[in-house]
């Protein structure tokens, strides 16, 4: 299994739209290197649902529910989606800030730190643990 924070516009979807809708097609990704990781991932993956914007913020969980495949909305093979499904909002979202001033974990090489511009990025066993920790101690899905 594979960890990921998947960002979002809240404005534009929420993980809050996500769970009143229960499922949705991740599309709108078009940085290679976001293209290259909805490649990788499998069906049962977790991502963290992250919303841009004024808010900087985890605020979900999600499990990915389908093999990526080509974008049905677009005429480009290149351009995939996955299908996510909810699982549950955290008790707390956790800030960029908070990330930032965090000492407990080593996040140098977190790619939302040093790419911050990266609409989907790949999140370690132990950054997933602390993130989950950090959100009031959730735990492993």
């Amino acid at each position: 299994m594979a960890y990921w924070l998947l960002k979002t516009e809240p404005d534009n979807y929420s993980y809050f739209d996500l769970e009143r809708d229960g499922s949705t097609v991740w599309d709108g990704v078009n940085n290679a290197l976001a293209l290259k990781h909805l490649r990788t991932m499998e069906v049962g993956d977790l991502a963290l649902i992250y919303h841009t914007g004024k808010e900087r913020q985890i605020t979900g969980v999600a499990k990915i529910s389908s093999k990526p495949y080509a974008d049905p909305a677009l005429d480009d093979l290149k351009r995939v989606v996955v299908d996510i499904r909810a699982i549950r909002k955290v008790a707390q979202p956790v800030t960029l800030a908070q990330i930032k001033q965090d000492v407990n974990s080593n996040w140098e090489n977190f790619d939302l730190l040093r790419l911050p511009r990266l609409s989907v990025v790949p999140v370690s066993e132990p950054h997933w643990q602390r993130l989950l920790k950090l959100a009031e101690n959730e735990q492993l899905i």
